[in-house]
C-alpha cells in the first residue's frame, strides 16, 4: 500500500535523493541554496507545497510538490503541479496516479478550480498516465529567462 504524506523537515533524507533524482532525469542542476530553499518553502506551509509517497517498508518511492496561484481566468484559483518524481523501481504500480490524486484532492480542499501541469514532450512514459488521468490541452510552453 502507498502511504502519501505532507514533507516534514524530519524528511529531508527522504526527500533529498528523490529531488536530486529528478533533476538529473531532466538533466538539471540547481545551486545547494536553491534546492535548501526549496525544501525549507515546502515544510515551511506556505504556499509551497509538498508530499512523498512510502512504501509499506518505509522506503520513499516518489515527490510530487505543487502550488496555488489566481487566474485571470476564473474566479477561483488554479493549483499547479510543478513537480512529481517517481523511484524507477516504483514506475507503474500506481504511485504518479496516486500523488497526482493527492494534488487534485488538495486542490479541491484548497478551493482550486483545476490542477495542470507540464512534462518534456521526450517524456512519453509520463505521458502514457497523464493521458488517462487528465486532458492534453494542445499549449505549447515558452518561457523567457530574466
Amino acid at each position: 500500500m502507498i502511504e502519501i504524506r505532507a514533507v516534514t523537515t524530519a524528511d529531508r533524507a527522504a526527500w533529498q535523493p528523490l529531488w536530486d533524482a529528478y533533476l538529473v532525469f531532466y538533466e538539471s542542476e540547481l545551486a545547494t541554496n536553491v534546492t535548501d530553499d526549496v525544501f525549507a518553502r515546502i515544510v515551511a506551509g506556505g504556499s509551497l507545497c509538498g508530499a512523498i509517497a512510502w512504501g509499506d517498508d518505509g522506503t520513499a518511492l516518489g515527490l510530487v510538490q505543487w502550488l496555488f496561484h489566481p487566474s485571470t481566468w476564473s474566479t477561483m484559483t488554479y493549483c499547479y503541479l510543478e513537480d512529481l518524481y517517481v523511484s524507477p523501481m516504483a514506475r507503474g504500480v500506481g504511485v504518479g496516479r496516486a500523488l497526482i490524486d493527492h494534488v487534485t484532492a488538495a486542490a479541491a480542499a484548497g478551493g482550486a478550480s483545476k490542477v495542470y501541469w507540464l512534462t518534456h514532450e521526450t517524456n512519453a512514459a509520463a505521458q502514457t498516465l497523464y493521458d488517462k488521468v487528465a486532458k492534453r490541452t494542445g499549449f505549447i510552453h515558452y518561457e523567457r529567462e530574466i
